[in-house]
């Protein structure tokens, strides 16, 4: 499947991705700015160092001064006198920042321990200097007589930034994931009613054409269900039309068939002549086979529109045993019907039953052995089996056989609907049905086996 086919990837990627990117921008945007506080943070730390040693440098040199000459309260004359003493001194300080104290002459006064004299550049004026290796600070003293530069390492700058990127991304790379699991999970979970309607939808029988439920489905699903199930009634009223008129049809034809049956009858019994009668004969056959036409029409119109549940279970011995009755009342007692000896109960409708039934009791005696045996065998479980001997099936021929108008054998006469009316009412009640030819343990004939529902 396609990744721009699925409305669920669709959505999970694009709502993943803006959510991925808004992380990444706003922690760039934050690192950007954390790093300018940083580097004011920092800059702000030089400044303070300068102007806290500065101070204790003077006054340092101011004591010397006074040890020297305590009479001699002149700044300039203490500090060139006393310069000899001051100079080179080395000062404890931190290991990351340095610093140096000159006189008014450029004269190195005291030295940070450890620090490089070549790192700081000649005092210019007060503010910040940045070289390609540190970060300075240059101040003076309010006289102007001592110049302090204060250095700190680029170096340990890009370390911290590094460490302060990497607390920022590792969070991300922990939570970017879960949050891509959270979104793919809440994507999921919201598409569930559309599945629920794609399921629904799938369900469905071919003769189901009942409304779509939208109680639980959300608003923008509903305009949809709304359109869905107007298709439905307007399918459902071109069907029921189309059944309305054949089963109309079919039941206005019989009286004036059976009326040209009857008139077709008593040309032949009163006319003399042979050819008149013999005509006359095949009038009447042609009439009853209408008229078996019109009644397999009706009964295809009950299969696919009529009710096929009842309200309380029934027998289904008892349907097949009356169907049976009428074959033998028509002088057809080739039939053998096996049933079990407690009811077998069904909520099916018994005019349902009685119609799959005899379809499949007709089929077997018009298609098999003319003088074979129709088995038909109802067990406790609702398995329905009709068997008889005859020519076997091809493989490919019952879908073929279960469309309309559909035969056999063009020799023998029959409608085609038969098959037709078994399969709609086994797809409208959710039946299966499962045909085997040649039967079981033997080489010829057909086995047909329905599944009817029990309660």
């Amino acid at each position: 499947m396609k990744i721009g086919a699925s409305l669920q990837t669709r959505l999970a990627l694009t709502v993943g991705l803006s959510v991925t990117l808004l992380w990444l921008a706003a922690a760039a945007v934050t690192a950007h700015r954390l790093g300018g506080e940083m580097e004011d943070v920092f800059d702000d730390g030089l400044r303070a160092t300068a102007q806290r040693i500065l101070p204790i440098v003077r006054h340092d040199v101011r004591e010397g001064r006074q040890r020297r000459n305590p009479a001699d309260h002149n700044d300039d004359d203490g500090e060139d006198t006393d310069r000899g003493t001051h100079t080179g001194r080395e000062a404890r300080y931190g290991e990351n920042v340095t610093f140096i104290v000159r006189d008014r002459s450029g004269n190195v006064l005291l030295v940070s321990q450890g620090a490089d004299a070549s790192i700081f550049p000649p005092f210019v004026d007060k503010g910040f200097l940045r070289t390609e290796t540190h970060q300075l600070y240059y101040d003076k003293s309010l006289d102007g007589n001592l110049t302090i530069a204060v250095a700190e390492p680029l170096d340990r700058r890009r370390e911290l930034s590094r460490k302060m990127l990497l607390g920022l991304v590792l969070p991300l790379s922990i939570v970017i994931p879960f949050s891509l699991l959270a979104i793919i999970l809440a994507v999921r979970r919201s598409l569930r009613p559309v599945r629920g309607l794609r399921q629904a939808l799938a369900r469905r029988g071919v003769q189901d054409l009942s409304p779509l439920p939208d109680s639980r489905l959300p608003s923008e699903l509903r305009p949809i269900s709304a359109g869905i199930n107007q298709l439905l009634g307007r399918l459902k009223a071109a069907f029921n039309a189309e059944r309305a008129f054949a089963a109309n049809a079919a039941h206005e034809l019989r009286t004036p068939v059976a009326g040209a049956i009857a008139q077709a009858q008593r040309i032949r019994s009163e006319t003399g002549e042979e050819l008149t009668r013999q005509r006359a004969s095949e009038i009447e056959i042609t009439l009853k086979r209408l008229m078996r036409m019109s009644e397999k029409l009706m009964q295809l119109a009950r299969a696919e529109g009529g009710r096929l549940q009842g309200d309380e279970p029934s027998d289904l011995r008892t349907a097949l045993q009356m169907i049976v009755q009428d074959f033998k009342t028509v002088g057809e007692g080739r039939i053998v019907l096996t049933v079990p000896q407690r009811p077998v109960l069904s909520k099916l409708d018994p005019d349902a039953v009685g119609i799959l039934f005899r379809n499949l009791i007709e089929n077997a005696l018009k298609h098999g052995a003319q003088d074979g045996l129709v088995e038909a065998v109802l067990q406790v479980d609702g398995m329905l089996c009709v068997a008889n001997d005859g020519p076997v099936l091809p493989a490919d021929a019952m879908d073929r056989l279960m469309q309309r108008f559909e035969r056999g054998d063009g020799k023998i006469g029959g409608s085609g609907l038969g098959l037709a009316i078994i399969k709609a009412i086994t797809d409208r009640a959710g039946m299966t049905i499962n045909v085997t030819s040649p039967r079981p343990e033997k080489s010829e004939g057909v086995q047909v086996q329905v599944r009817l529902p029990l309660s």
